[in-house]
């Protein structure tokens, strides 16, 4: 019985990462609660969710890139020229003009978002669930809203840092509830769809493994089989997820983006009843 649990396991990550890595979000809003359905504690399916994430986001940046979906290369690679900008614009200008906007909004979600990630894991044992439940339900209702309506705004990287840190807090909190988020926080905030989507993949894995840490150094894990079985089905799912973004027409990412947030949005507000 325990080896078709975690056989159950592996294809749920498996399915769920396809689907996170292709839109950008559903990993840990799913998994969490699915998790906990099959027994597991809560304490043991957060960490566990936001370590095979990494796994599973890191994989999927490499192969949206390697897609075209996103660009995060450096525009040079040269130590020679990198020394001399470096010397002559300092490091502030030099990183503005070495990488891609891609790379660079990455970034600025990671930044953000590691810290908001350690303060929601702090927050995670205190906080009432069914009040952190409803909040993110409702959050992430509201962004399903916008993006199927097709309310955007103008770019901005304060709306990046925003997006970001909210999205991570959410995370640190409760496993769940950052690619609903950052993916549609990104469009609605002017980023390309499918740029968002990598974006979101690149930057939730460093924001995982900030999250994992935490975790580890307040509760310790005990048990890391979960862990294991989440994170190859993660990593065999992340490279369809990343072919799937590429085939998608982006008007119709959008609309399919907008309709599983809500879903996920309702999905999470239903568990408050159930």
């Amino acid at each position: 019985m325990e080896i078709l649990i975690l056989f159950a396991v592996v294809f749920a990550a498996l399915i769920m990462e396809l689907i996170d890595a292709g839109l950008g979000m559903g990993y840990g809003t799913v998994l969490s609660p699915l998790l906990i359905a099959f027994g597991y504690s809560p304490l043991l399916v957060v960490p566990s969710i936001l370590f095979s994430q990494a796994i599973g986001g890191f994989t999927a940046a490499m192969f949206h890139h390697q897609y075209g979906n996103v660009d995060f290369k450096p525009k040079s690679t040269d130590i020679k020229k990198i020394k001399k900008a470096l010397k002559e614009l300092g490091y502030v200008e030099s990183f503005k003009r070495g990488f891609s906007n891609d790379f660079k909004i990455a970034f600025a979600i990671t930044f953000f978002g590691v810290i908001a990630t350690i303060l929601g894991a702090f927050i995670a044992v205190n906080i009432p669930k069914t009040l952190l439940k409803a909040y993110i339900g409702i959050l992430v209702l509201a962004v399903g809203y916008l993006l199927i309506f097709k309310k955007q705004f103008k770019f901005s990287w304060k709306k990046m840092a925003g997006v970001g840190f909210l999205a991570s807090f959410n995370k640190g909190i409760s496993g769940g509830g950052f690619g609903p988020v950052t993916t549609g926080g990104q469009i609605i905030a002017g980023n390309k769809h499918k740029s968002s989507v990598g974006c979101t993949t690149l930057s939730e894995a460093p924001i995982c493994i900030a999250g994992f840490l935490t975790y580890l150094i307040l509760n310790g894990l005990t048990d890391y089989t979960l862990v294991v079985y989440l994170s190859i089905g993660a990593f065999i799912g992340a490279p369809f997820g990343a072919l799937l973004t590429r085939n998608i027409n982006s008007d119709k990412l959008r609309y399919y983006l907008g309709m599983f947030i809500i879903a996920l949005g309702g999905w999470t507000l239903i568990k408050l009843l159930i």
